[in-house]
């Protein structure tokens, strides 16, 4: 059962927001929000109030446990830009961009897999291991011997790597 809340018009822009979302995204709940406590960005106390949202909502609104979910989604999208002038040099004007965000977050239930046992085959009788073990074999034919490297240090073989004039 998923548990979604949403953020509209956020006065950071997405790029920064991003940065914060990315730490919490896949985490537990209890573990995300640690880690929002302890965030020095400005993003991190909005997002902390969204996933607290959102926890409330599972709480009361579905009947869940806090304890067995997770962050499986959260995505930060681009809203409104606000735009503004400031005085320059020369009678000119210059636009800033005041950029706002829209946040949706995503809470799952952690699923605990079932463990499947896997069963092997075994051979039945000595005979078919003996067989099987004959089909695994490599011929003798395709290994290669490995060659002996005789290493002759003789003064005439040394050479010098940098020399200054050429012969």
């Amino acid at each position: 059962m998923s548990v979604s809340a949403k953020l509209k018009y956020l006065r950071i822009a997405p790029r920064k927001a991003r940065l914060v979302a990315d730490l919490i995204r896949g985490k537990s709940v209890e573990k995300a929000q640690t880690i929002l406590n302890f965030t020095i960005k400005k993003a991190a106390p909005p997002l902390l109030k969204l996933l607290n949202s959102a926890m409330a909502n599972a709480r009361n609104n579905f009947h869940l446990d806090e304890k067995n979910l997770y962050v499986s989604k959260i995505t930060i999208d681009q809203g409104p830009t606000y735009k503004r002038w400031r005085a320059r040099a020369r009678g000119n004007a210059e636009e800033i961009k005041k950029r706002t965000s829209h946040v949706s977050l995503v809470l799952d239930e952690i699923r605990i897999p079932k463990k499947v046992k896997k069963f092997r085959k075994v051979p039945k009788t000595v005979e078919s291991k003996i067989e099987t073990m004959e089909k695994l074999r490599v011929p003798e034919s395709k290994f290669k011997p490995e060659r002996k490297i005789k290493k002759s240090i003789s003064p005439k073989s040394t050479k010098r790597i940098f020399r200054r004039k050429a012969f």
